[in-house]
């Protein structure tokens, strides 16, 4: 069955969550793309969100460099969300972390799991 980023469920703004993780497993970041975006990634193989603060497209690692490589886009069972599986160069968060998960409440407490790379 071919692929049709019609049938996604996306919000009132016409956005769905898109979800990056590594081919290791781990949660990188977590943005928005609406359907453009996700034809465009598809296209392109790099992965494009859409910017709601500039409401704009934004390719991931266009200015940085730290740059996101499809290797498999998957639809949650509700159709209202998105897993990408990337290659990542470089950090994924902008604050220059590998994750833009970095930050843990343990016992009440904010840890931070991980400093920006060098």
């Amino acid at each position: 069955m071919r692929f049709d980023p019609a049938s996604l469920k996306f919000d009132a703004q016409g956005l769905i969550p898109a979800i990056a993780q590594d081919e290791e497993g781990e949660v990188l970041m977590m943005a928005w793309m609406n359907r453009e975006a996700v034809e465009k990634t598809l296209d392109t193989g790099r992965v494009t969100y859409w910017s709601r603060s500039r409401q704009s497209f934004w390719i991931k690692g266009e200015s940085s460099g730290h740059v996101q490589e499809l290797i498999d886009l998957r639809v949650d069972c509700d159709r209202d969300c998105l897993l990408m599986i990337v290659r990542q160069t470089g950090p994924a968060c902008h604050t220059n972390r590998r994750s833009c998960f970095y930050t843990a409440v343990r016992d009440g407490e904010e840890v931070e799991l991980m400093a920006p790379m060098a």
